[in-house]
Formats: structure tokens, sequence, C-alpha cells
């Protein structure tokens, strides 16, 4: 016969109640003992029936193994504790060394700007004269590269204007800057031609 999968959940009926109370007592004390012995585990284990009546059992002492429980969680309390003042002390020394990281940023942005320069050695300016010197060329070369390209924007924007749209792409411009030279004859000719 098949046993059926017990529900969990308070057993209605009183005398049932108590035989599956003793039922699983005793087989939860003889797996405690079971555990101490096969595994040399530190086991203590307490019961109080419904009625209030005591269970108990205990490899060692049992005062002994609370004593140590208790200990146990005394230092895991402070273990956890010590990683988060850790953290805390951690977090304020590195929120102090951003702010003086700032503080030297902002004297070095004002100094740039030309302000605060009185306390500065002739090192120092030195310093800063250089570095906006390569601030200037960098500006400059950007400048420089982005010139052509805005050029060549302003003279597409006239071809591609409302007014020039009817006519060809090839009569967009009167004028052209490309020059083209036209050579009649075999090559050698036109090799002696380009050199006079």
């Amino acid at each position: 016969m098949v046993r059926g999968k017990t529900q969990m959940r308070r057993i209605e009926n009183a005398t049932s109640r108590q035989v599956t109370f003793s039922k699983r007592r005793n087989g939860l004390l003889k797996k405690a003992f079971e555990l101490s012995v096969l595994c040399d585990a530190e086991v203590a284990l307490i019961i109080f029936s419904p009625r209030g009546k005591l269970y108990e059992f205990a490899s060692s002492s049992l005062q002994e193994t609370i004593q140590r429980y208790l200990k146990h969680t005394k230092d895991t309390t402070r273990t956890i504790d010590k990683p988060t003042e850790q953290n805390m002390q951690q977090l304020k020394n590195e929120a102090a060394s951003m702010v003086k990281k700032i503080e030297l940023l902002q004297v070095a942005k004002r100094r740039l700007l030309g302000e605060g320069l009185e306390s500065c050695t002739i090192e120092e300016l030195q310093q800063i004269e250089q570095q906006l010197e390569r601030s200037v060329s960098s500006v400059r070369a950007r400048k420089c590269d982005a010139q052509p390209w805005q050029e060549l924007k302003e003279k597409e924007q006239p071809e591609n204007s409302p007014n020039n749209e009817d006519h060809d792409d090839h009569d967009s411009s009167p004028t052209s800057d490309v020059e083209t030279e036209l050579f009649i004859g075999s090559p050698p000719a036109r090799r002696t031609m380009q050199a006079i």
C-alpha cells in the first residue's frame, strides 16, 4: 500500500497530532544522534511539546554547545558590522580624495583663465604658458582641418539652391576651379610640349 504525501499543515485531530509528534520527535532525536556519531559533529537539539514538556539531545554538554552558539553569533555579528565600518571609512577617504582633486582642477582652470596667478612661481607660470600654447596649436590645427570642409559646404550650397535646379549639373556654375589641357598628337609630342 502506497502512503500518500503528507500536507504540511496543523493536524486538527488531537490524538493524531500527539501520535505524529511522538513518532517525528523520536525520528528527529535518532537522526541527531546519528549525525553526531557518523560525522563527529557537535549537535544539540531542544524540543518543547505542545503541552510544554522539554525533550533534548546533546552530543556533548548542552550548556557548552549553547554558549558556543551564542559566542559564534556574536562573532558573526561583529564580522558583518566590521566590513560595513571599513566600507564607510573607505567611502569617506575616497570622497575626501575626490574633493581634493576637484579643488586642484578648479585651481588649474582658474589659472588657465588667467585668474589667481599671484601665488604661482616662475616654473608654474612657464608650465601654464606651455600648456596654453599646446592648446592653441591644437585649436588651430582643428580649425585648419575644418576650414576646407566648410568652404566646400559653402560652395555646394549655391549649386543646390532652388534657382539652379532646372539646369544640368555641368552648367550649374559659370566658372570652374578645375583647369584642363587638351593635347592632340602622339604621347611623345605631348611630353615635349609639357617640357616646353
